[in-house]
């Protein structure tokens, strides 16, 4: 077979988006089963992490193996499944408040006054737990290129790193986050695409 320069796929612009984890009952999130529009439109239900930034999103799915050694043979006779990981990482630049909860992994709530009657006073806190509780969510990344769509779906997910953001007077600042796949009815996320693929 040819070499085929054609099919070599880049991604110049696409889309993050989240919403909480499927849980199966009234108003729970669906998950997506078309390809999107390439990152300008978010599912329903989802809600977009905004501008990424010029690194992209990173997307590695993950076996691990051991190998099994036989007496009779110096090399490994069969490999078995250890252990499988779906994983997706990206450097967030838009400070929202949904980037910046994902990120400290807590919630802005506004703070009141004193008074008898509390009022509003304007400022928001964000208090980080000594003992945090870890949140599920369900991750979709589009992308696409001269009209062929790729969505990648992570229905159940957890925020399993995040890097530090830096403070400059020339630089933005960024949110790195790295989200890992659980288990969701014995899988770990699906591709859709509407490109034909052939040989």
């Amino acid at each position: 077979m040819a070499n085929d320069a054609s099919k070599i796929r880049f991604a110049p612009n696409g889309g993050l988006f989240m919403a909480p984890s499927p849980t199966g009952g009234t108003g729970s999130t669906v998950l997506p089963d078309d390809v999107g529009d390439g990152g300008k439109t978010a599912p329903a239900g989802y809600k977009s992490f905004g501008y990424v930034d010029e690194s992209g999103v990173t997307i590695t799915p993950s076996i691990e193996t051991d190998p099994v050694n036989a007496w009779q043979s110096a090399v490994p006779v069969l490999y078995n499944v250890k252990g499988a990981s779906f994983q997706i990482k990206a450097t967030l630049l838009e400070t929202s408040k949904l980037t910046t909860e994902q990120f400290y992994g807590a919630t802005w709530v506004e703070v009141m006054s004193d008074d008898t009657t509390p009022v509003p006073t304007g400022v928001y806190r964000l208090d980080l737990s000594s003992t945090p509780e870890l949140s599920e969510l369900s991750i979709v990344v589009d992308w696409a290129q001269k009209g062929k769509n790729y969505r990648t779906v992570i229905p159940r997910a957890m925020i399993s790193d995040r890097g530090g953001i830096t403070l400059q007077r020339t630089e933005a600042q960024k949110y790195e986050l790295t989200i890992d796949a659980l288990d969701y009815n014995g899988g770990l996320g699906y591709v859709l695409t509407d490109e034909v693929m052939t040989a």
